[in-house]
């Protein structure tokens, strides 16, 4: 009977084994098979690592090296929450009085920052949160010496060796900073246009640029950022000798601008001196090289800082030189008059009535802001007759007018590498009206930027041939070595070499002391250029009182060096563009010949245009914003201002 309870107990025993066996193998089945991906993916999420390194982001310089836009290493500050916790209020008194920021700000992001969620959407506890961005190095130094005296109301001679314990966690972990990179604009406001600005990556730590060359140029500065692929400890940190892959950042490259800052700086200056002068809601001027298309200088005001947008108005962002489409008034009657000269329909000595001031065409009159009778072609256009030209344009007919209107670039992109510009609007002939002829021909009905109408006049001054807008010189590598050089481009003829010579000498005679534009007479030099005066116009029609006020002129007239093209809105205190815009560009013009060493041709350069040329070349040199970056400059200096994200 033993023997039989043995057995029995033996076989129970056995099938028990045999059953734990069996769920045991049931269970391996299960998690090395079933939930294989799953919990290796569970494993992998709480030993694996990735992380990226930001790369350098490229300079932007102008065509001599100046540095414009440049990256400086900062610091991040962060604190964390787990040390933190234990004393939230004593560390943010302490905490915001060391970086100089509001307590309550500091107090709520150790209180908020406790939990985030990840992108499925669970909470995950987070180990620190920033405190502050953009710290410079040295400034960093002097926070941590100066947190690691502070006591955050623990007595530091207590006997209790949690006292002790708390404040020494407390001094070296409660914050600490990581590495990051800040963008430094040496000229504060100077080129906030050209340049743009930068801001954080959706989703990421990286920068990128909102607008300007910041934007148009991202790729090439922006660089590549670099990664890692390793295994970390329950504290969290990288178990170095289980990394498997490290792909190094590849820095961004240098932007080389076409722009020249003496000529930036001139250009600004007469601004400015047009701001107080005119009160204009904004103020624009640009100068480009007619044979090339090169951009020497492109500014508007009122402006913005590019560190930090966010401190100015929306609108002042905005590039009006090629996203404002204005009518651009008298200025486009360079096109009707080149038009003409260029079929032969006209010539310069044609007579021509100018019905006194008061022309009725298709049932509507067409007035000049002056009466005039019997006056050459090259008159009407020197004194601004709307009614010389429209009569030149109805010579001329509508198919052929719009023909050159288009040829001469507008109702296009110029394609300058600029984000957000505008292609104007020119309407097709099938949808002109009955007038549409005698108004279109001098400035109406049509929308322009800036940039083209410059552009049409560069084509001019550059015998006809248009070329289009150069903004970028060069791309240089990290290291200095030249990457791309990019060239001047020729786009299209748009009227022969004698009628443009014909346009200048037309041009010429409105700087005449009988022409519209007396006032952008120069001292030296010869020039030639169009006043414009133009109502503004909303969905509703003209505004009355209202005006853009323009001038574009170039010099010397015969071998153009420069072309100058200035544009004021809504001034004050005068509104026609020969007493508001022409005296800017005489201002810019008299500094920026001697300046770039142009030969006078109307004699000797003044004794204080002489000295302008030694005065234009004393810019910092290229290395001194690293040099005054590198001793220690203050947040107030305008070269260690850096960018907000």
């Amino acid at each position: 009977m033993f023997q039989a309870f043995q057995f029995r107990w033996l076989a129970v025993l056995g099938a028990s084994l045999l059953a734990g066996f069996g769920w045991l193998q049931y269970r391996l089945v299960v998690l090395q098979i079933v939930r294989h991906k799953e919990l290796s993916a569970k494993a992998e999420h709480y030993t694996r690592m990735i992380y990226f390194t930001e790369p350098w982001r490229g300079e932007i310089r102008d065509r001599a090296g100046n540095v414009l836009a440049l990256s400086v290493p900062v610091k991040t500050i962060y604190a964390d929450l787990a040390v933190c916790a234990n004393r939230p209020t004593p560390v943010a008194r302490v905490l915001a009085s060391q970086l100089r920021t509001n307590e309550a700000h500091v107090a709520n992001r150790l209180r908020t920052s406790r939990v985030r969620y990840s992108p499925n959407g669970e909470s995950v506890d987070k180990k620190s949160a920033i405190l502050k961005r953009h710290v410079m190095p040295w400034e960093w130094e002097r926070i941590k010496m100066a947190l690691n005296q502070e006591t955050y109301g623990i007595d530091p001679h207590s006997p209790k060796r949690a006292d002790k314990s708390l404040l020494a966690k407390l001094r070296q972990r409660a914050v600490f900073a990581g590495n990051d990179q800040a963008r430094v604009y040496p000229y504060a406001a100077s080129f906030a246009h050209l340049l743009g600005y930068i801001g954080s990556k959706m989703g990421t730590p990286s920068l990128e640029g909102k607008a300007g060359i910041e934007r148009a140029l991202e790729k090439q500065l922006a660089g590549a950022r670099g990664f890692c692929v390793s295994e970390k400890d329950a504290g969290g940190h990288e178990l170095v000798f289980r990394r498997t892959h490290w792909v190094a950042p590849v820095n961004g490259n240098h932007v080389v601008l076409t722009i020249d800052l003496r000529l930036q700086q001139i250009v600004e200056q007469a601004l400015a001196e047009a701001m107080v002068r005119h009160n204009p809601r904004n103020a624009s001027a640009l100068i480009v090289r007619p044979q090339t298309g090169e951009i020497l200088a492109l500014a508007s005001l009122p402006a913005f800082l590019p560190q930090n947008p966010g401190a100015s108005s929306p609108i002042t962002w905005r590039n009006p030189v090629i996203s404002d489409m204005i009518e651009p008034g008298s200025t486009f009657k360079i096109v009707t008059l080149a038009a003409a000269l260029n079929e032969a329909v006209v010539t310069l000595d044609r007579l021509i009535f100018c019905e006194n001031g008061r022309f009725r065409h298709k049932g509507l009159f067409l007035h000049d802001h002056a009466p005039h009778g019997w006056l050459t072609a090259k008159q009407a256009f020197a004194k601004s007759s709307n009614i010389g030209l429209a009569k030149i344009a109805l010579l001329l007919g509508q198919e052929r007018l719009y023909s050159y209107i288009t040829n001469f670039g507008f109702g296009e992109i110029t394609g300058i590498p600029l984000p957000s510009e505008m292609p104007g609007w020119v309407p097709h002939p099938t949808n002109w009206s009955g007038i549409s002829i005698t108004r279109i021909p001098i400035g109406h009905e049509v929308a322009v930027t800036q940039l083209q109408m410059t552009m049409a006049f560069c084509a001019i001054a550059n015998d006809g041939r248009l070329m289009r807008p150069m903004l970028i010189d060069r791309l240089e590598t990290p290291q200095g070595e030249l990457l791309a050089q990019y060239h001047p481009q020729f786009v299209r003829s748009v009227v022969s070499f004698q009628a443009a010579r014909q346009t200048k000498a037309a041009l010429k005679a409105v700087i005449s002391r009988e022409g519209t534009g007396k006032l952008a007479d120069l001292d030296a030099y010869s020039a030639a250029g169009k006043t414009g005066t133009a109502l503004q116009s909303n969905k509703h029609g003209y505004i009355k009182g209202k005006y853009s006020s323009s001038f574009i002129g170039f010099f010397p007239a015969d071998e153009p060096e420069l072309c100058i093209s200035v544009v004021l809105n809504e001034p004050h205190n005068g509104y026609l563009g020969g007493s508001v815009a022409a005296p800017v560009f005489k201002a810019i013009a008299q500094r920026a010949g001697p300046a770039l060493g142009i030969p006078p041709d109307k004699g000797a350069l003044p004794s204080s245009q002489r000295l302008i040329q030694e005065a234009a070349t004393k810019t910092p040199p290229v290395q001194s914003v690293r040099k005054a970056l590198a001793s220690g400059a203050t947040g107030d200096q305008p070269y260690a201002r850096v960018a907000q994200r």
